[in-house]
């Protein structure tokens, strides 16, 4: 998962970062308000990790432009030393989604992170197969199927397919695609993003009267649009 941290004191932003890369996530770190929306509006993030006090505003104030400017929002931990308890409160209703009080210890801030990502992303079935309506993915065989019919496709272009449905309806930037399925360094062109796209829009026929759509986002990216990503295959 990509995760962006915010946080102004370096040792404790490098600290945190390190806990989260061990559990296999990668990371992002800013240090101001400022600095971190102008990194939402370029990237798509799996998870916040929120100060309170920044040189330039609160962490309150990302959590407000994230809940009135990206839908569905990503989950939001504030990780403050603000240990009262009408700051927590005040926290949750702005549209934190946790709250956890520094230092934590690290298995506490793994667990609180891991309990957030559970919450928010769907789990792998324990048959190693991911059903979005009529589509299936075989994650052992590395194999699409669409009303049941297998579709030919690369392992980049089944990579591609699987993190697109796995975030239905949810804006990706060019990024933040390139990142899972290219890798964090890729050095990926815009027109091989784009050529992968519509192979995947081909193959899996990703069209409005199937009740899918794969569109453009004007500057940022892709969204996977459905109707009803959560409904099982007919039988």
């Amino acid at each position: 998962m990509l995760i962006a941290i915010l946080e102004d004191d370096t040792a404790q932003s490098s600290h945190f970062e390190a806990i989260l890369r061990a559990q296999g996530h990668k990371c992002a770190l800013t240090s101001t308000v400022q600095s971190m929306i102008s990194l939402l509006r370029r990237t798509t993030f799996d998870l916040l990790v929120l100060d309170w006090t920044l040189p330039d505003g609160t962490g309150l104030d990302v959590v407000e432009w994230v809940r009135k400017t990206i839908t569905p929002p990503p989950p939001m931990l504030m990780l403050t030393a603000r240990a009262d308890e009408t700051d927590v409160v005040r926290a949750l209703r702005a549209g934190a989604d946790d709250y956890v009080v520094k230092p934590p210890s690290d298995a506490v801030l793994s667990a609180r992170v891991e309990a957030l990502l559970r919450r928010a992303y769907r789990d792998v079935p324990d048959d190693g197969r991911e059903r979005f309506g009529d589509y299936v993915f075989d994650l052992g065989q590395k194999q699409a199927s669409v009303q049941g019919a297998p579709t030919s496709l690369t392992a980049k272009e089944f990579e591609l397919a699987l993190i697109l449905f796995r975030n239905a309806n949810r804006a990706l930037s060019r990024s933040y695609i390139a990142d899972l399925v290219w890798g964090w360094n890729a050095d990926l062109s815009s027109r091989t993003l784009d050529i992968h796209v519509s192979r995947v829009r081909a193959k899996l026929k990703l069209r409005p009267e199937n009740g899918v759509r794969l569109a453009p986002v004007y500057g940022y990216g892709y969204r996977l649009e459905m109707s009803n990503p959560d409904a099982a295959p007919p039988s």
